[in-house]
């Protein structure tokens, strides 16, 4: 398997409220027979038109729109990882962390994943308060993540110096974001985050449970779980027409493999409330993911996705899972219509020998790995299949190639 790079194409449409951004585009989708039957519609509603009809045919095929997320883990950057990605020079080279993933996150229209570090400028440090180089998120950028969210226990790290030019990072290097704000102003104008692509449109909302106990500094705002602000933002998403409403939360206890009662009363209240699909974060764990309904009425619970790449030693904390969904729209409804996991691991400097960190699929050869490599991975992949095949329910594997 070799590694590929770059940017996938930018020329779609991506929406934040009353701003539009060039992203990829899709074509809708209509099939062959549909495509048949429009042409022999066509030519019968201009036969019409000659005759003195009103050339309106109640029979005309209806567009299919479809448009492809893909969801990804914490996205972490602990001391040694900064130290692997430095350079001669002084400069920070990410090469070959993501490279392994990239095409699989390229494949999506739109691909989500939590940035749970700072960009408050050097000096840069790993745990407890984390502050990542430039370079880092650039990375995340390169491997073709279209969306970051900002809100998490790390949000306030590098205070308001690290919200502040965090946003101003992520708004100069073309990527969206949502979670953290300058003020109250600039997050009534943002948020809901309001996204778009091929007439879907996809409303994100993004909350922490906390901010390690550092006071949010004045006028900024992390986005807290409030259910009271919750309610409040659904009401005000619903206002903007969104067909399908998705809440990133970041919540539970790390490193524990099944969720809190919390989780639980949060998820259900979130649906009750009309969110469609939850994916969660923070317990650096993989969680149970689930799928409620059926048909067109169908709804994506991911506890947790775990870390996308990180240093944590931890049991079942190196590596992590992508969520795949597929929602369609057709007739003024919008449902999933598929969805999926995969599984990956990370390999390090001190198990592999090479300098930089690598995020490397469960279908990554044994016969690249050295022996200390095969025996991680095998344990992290058994423990999590282990996990999943006892608590998932309607969702299934899916390899990357």
């Amino acid at each position: 398997m070799q590694p590929t790079s770059g940017r996938k194409p930018l020329n779609h449409i991506i929406m934040s409220n009353s701003n539009t951004y060039p992203l990829r585009k899709i074509k809708s989708r209509v099939s062959i027979a549909a495509l048949f039957l429009l042409s022999i519609t066509t030519c019968c509603c201009a036969g019409n038109a000659q005759g003195g009809g009103n050339g309106i045919d109640s029979t005309a095929v209806p567009q299919r729109h479809e448009v492809s997320l893909l969801f990804g883990g914490d996205l972490m950057q602990h001391e040694p990882q900064i130290k692997a990605a430095r350079t001669a020079s002084g400069q920070y080279d990410y090469t070959g962390v993501f490279d392994y993933m990239a095409p699989e996150i390229k494949k999506a229209d739109i691909a989500i994943a939590n940035f749970e570090v700072t960009l408050g400028g050097p000096p840069y440090k790993g745990y407890p308060q984390f502050c990542a180089p430039d370079e880092y998120l650039q990375a995340a950028i390169d491997c073709g993540f279209d969306v970051l969210t900002t809100c998490n226990n790390h949000s306030v790290d590098t205070r308001g110096r690290g919200i502040d030019r965090t946003i101003t990072m992520m708004d100069s290097l073309g990527v969206r974001h949502l979670g953290t704000y300058r003020n109250q102003q600039e997050r009534d104008r943002l948020y809901p985050f309001i996204i778009e692509h091929d007439s879907i449109r996809i409303c994100l909302l993004n909350y922490t449970y906390g901010t390690n106990g550092i006071p949010v500094p004045q006028p900024y705002i992390v986005n807290l779980i409030d259910t009271t602000v919750i309610a409040r933002d659904i009401a005000k998403a619903k206002a903007m027409n969104p067909d399908v409403i998705i809440a990133i939360p970041h919540w539970g206890d790390e490193y524990v493999l099944l969720p809190n009662k919390g989780q639980r009363e949060l998820a259900d209240w979130l649906f009750a409330k009309g969110v469609d699909h939850i994916v969660g974060g923070h317990p650096h764990v993989v969680e149970p993911i689930e799928v409620r309904g059926e048909g067109q009425d169908k709804h994506l619970l991911a506890y947790s996705l775990g870390n996308f790449v990180s240093n944590q030693s931890r049991p079942n904390t190196d590596g992590g899972t992508m969520v795949r969904m597929t929602l369609v729209k057709e007739n003024g409804k919008t449902w999933l219509e598929d969805c999926g996991y995969n599984l990956y691991w990370v390999s390090r400097p001190v198990t592999s020998g090479k300098r930089n960190y690598r995020v490397l699929p469960a279908s990554y050869p044994d016969d690249s790995l050295n022996a200390m490599e095969r025996t991680k991975r095998a344990t992290y992949l058994k423990n999590t299949r282990d996990l999943f095949s006892k608590h998932n329910k309607g969702i299934e594997e899916y390899m990357v190639e």
